[in-house]
């Protein structure tokens, strides 16, 4: 459940960058991503692209890619949104 609350927060801070920079799709994200533990487990990047995909179905970033690069640390970061 932890890996869809992280999916849901990093889709929204895609989608309020698209509506600012008027994209109309979403077609690449890129972020960073710590060793984030919730519950005693770490936050997977398969379980987190799999939890950004079917929130985003109904978005303009449905065809997006989730792009992560692991870092050290506990946090994560968005690198870059691309789209048009």
């Amino acid at each position: 459940m932890h890996d869809f609350h992280l999916a849901n927060q990093i889709l929204k801070t895609v989608l309020e960058y698209a509506k600012k920079n008027g994209f109309r799709n979403v077609s690449r994200v890129r972020i960073e991503l710590g060793s984030i533990i919730e519950h005693d487990e770490e936050i997977s990047s398969e379980n987190l692209i799999y939890n950004f995909k079917l929130l985003a179905e109904k978005t303009i970033a449905k065809d997006a890619k989730l792009e992560i690069n692991k870092i050290r640390g506990d946090s994560w970061k968005l690198l870059d949104i691309e789209g048009n």
